[in-house]
């Protein structure tokens, strides 16, 4: 396994919740507004529990494109329950396309970054915090950069 793929596993086993619910959906969701905001980004958040979708907001700059890029990076973490940024680099590295190593079609799951499962410690994942607008690297980064500010703050 090459270094980016061990690296980007570690960052599931490390930014794991000890549980979240409503409030901590609106601590991140809010943070990355803020955080957008000062950055000028143009970035749609979305961050879900299980079917329940906690918190939602567009940036501007921002279009419909963004939500439909969110279903399908959601969708694929949901499915395989690591970051999308993850499977997709997964992919590069053996070569071949989600329809061929996982049979599952690209135009309802979106191997790019930017979706990052919600994993409670001891219990495992159960949603998700994404972003979609920059390029896939710096959507995952982001939303990385926003899960470690929550879980500082709370230690």
């Amino acid at each position: 396994m090459n270094k980016l793929l061990e690296e980007l596993l570690l960052e599931e086993k490390e930014l794991q919740f000890p549980n979240f619910n409503e409030d901590t959906a609106w601590k991140i969701g809010s943070w990355l507004v803020d955080y957008a905001i000062q950055n000028e980004l143009p970035i749609t958040i979305d961050i879900q529990r299980g079917e329940h979708q906690l918190f939602h907001a567009s940036r501007p700059g921002t279009s419909a494109d963004n939500d439909e890029w969110i279903k399908r990076k959601v969708r694929l973490v949901k499915r395989m329950g690591h970051s999308s940024f993850y499977l997709g680099q997964l992919l590069k590295s053996e070569g071949k396309s989600i329809e061929e190593m996982f049979l599952l079609p690209e135009n309802e799951f979106a191997p790019h970054g930017g979706s990052f499962p919600i994993i409670i410690k001891g219990t495992g994942a159960v949603g998700t915090i994404t972003v979609s607008g920059l390029p896939q690297e710096e959507d995952h980064k982001v939303v990385v950069k926003a899960i470690k500010h929550y879980l500082e703050k709370i230690k």
